[in-house]
């Protein structure tokens, strides 16, 4: 097809195209955020995407919620593709899975086994379902290189099967960023994460004790994911005696989480484990130093001359590398100035999206 001019039209194709997830593509972490922007980004883009909410439970449903998500992914037409988010896909009846008829672009944000906390029984469960259902998938999507690779050594994944889309990033951040330096006194360490013991929030808090010395306040803003683990996180900022220092701010407001970026001197995510880190790129776009840990895809993530990483589980390194950085201001600007540049450089979510429709075409067989 040409344009009036006579030049080829580069538009991608318009397809009709499903994205599945389970639950409320509003939730706040990480995978449904990519996941929603995604979507938004496709239909941009001139693609025809529809939504199908699965039931929620993954990856351990119940029985009738299975069965649903299998009735839904089952009744799409074969001339539809279809991402599957990887909460549900690595979870999902690896025989039912091959009675799918669309094609299927499997979105794996980090391997289900590699959950933290995890019996060994469950964990051995989700590796063979998911390992078993990426069988069946015409593409796989990933949101790093360390994700790839993962999948390229332990669940067979042909590496030419793969497409690496990186999470974009809001550019206009960074000027907002830039236009509203740090205010905040005693200096704000700021840590984003869901209330998930993956995201060591305990290790941040023993750290934060270690150092009770200096002047800091912190701020632990995260949505409340698994049950009982916000009440645990708060008797151990109780026990430290810096209750009034350390704050569990739950889940926020957009605005607020925006006003506290902005505000914050050190981005602290303790992490056990990421398979990216979408808000790593959130502290770079406020350039923001980052403390953060050596595992994952984090030091693919979180650029040098912007971050210090150090083992995870461990709070004295942890508590050092806060240390450093409250104390030593000139590197902490020096780094801060780093985040920014690096920030700026960040692509787009449309960039994520054209990658994500390169792996639709691909499925469908419109491209090699």
């Amino acid at each position: 097809m040409q344009s009036k001019i006579g030049i080829p039209s580069m538009r991608p194709p318009v397809q009709t195209a499903a994205l599945a997830l389970p639950g409320d593509i509003t939730t706040l972490t990480g995978g449904y955020i990519y996941d929603r922007l995604l979507l938004e980004e496709l239909r941009a883009a001139g693609r025809d995407v529809q939504l199908l909410q699965l039931p929620d439970g993954f990856p351990f449903p119940t029985p009738q919620a299975m069965s649903e998500a299998l009735a839904v992914l089952q009744a799409l037409p074969a001339d539809c593709p279809v991402i599957i988010d990887g909460l549900a896909f690595g979870a999902l009846t690896p025989t039912e899975v091959a009675q799918i008829r669309a094609p299927i672009v499997a979105l794996v944000h980090h391997p289900l086994a590699l959950e933290s906390g995890l019996p060994e029984d469950k964990k051995r469960h989700l590796w063979q379902t998911e390992r078993e259902n990426l069988r069946h998938a015409a593409r796989v999507l990933v949101p790093s290189p360390h994700t790839r690779a993962i999948l390229i050594a332990q669940y067979d994944v042909p590496a030419d099967r793969i497409h690496v889309a990186l999470p974009g990033v809001a550019q206009p951040l960074a000027a907002a960023s830039a236009a509203h330096g740090p205010t905040s006194e005693p200096p704000l360490v700021l840590s984003v994460g869901i209330l998930h013991p993956r995201k060591g929030h305990d290790v941040l808090i023993d750290a934060l004790a270690r150092i009770a010395d200096l002047d800091w306040r912190a701020e632990i803003v995260g949505n409340p994911w698994e049950e009982g683990h916000s009440a645990a996180l708060q008797q151990r900022i109780d026990a430290t005696g810096l209750a009034g220092r350390i704050r569990l701010a739950g889940r926020v407001s957009a605005e607020e989480l925006d006003r506290l970026y902005r505000h914050a001197v050190i981005f602290a995510l303790a992490t056990r484990y990421e398979g990216y880190g979408i808000v790593f790129n959130e502290a770079l776009v406020h350039g923001l130093p980052i403390v953060s840990c050596k595992t994952g895809a984090v030091p693919d993530t979180v650029p040098s001359d912007a971050g210090l990483l150090v083992e995870p589980d461990d709070p004295e390194s942890f508590s050092a590398a806060l240390r450093t950085l409250l104390s030593d201001g000139d590197r902490r600007r020096a780094m801060a100035v780093a985040a920014r540049h690096r920030g700026a450089a960040l692509a787009s979510w449309s960039e994520t999206a054209r990658i994500a429709g390169q792996a639709l075409d691909a499925a469908l067989g419109n491209t090699a």
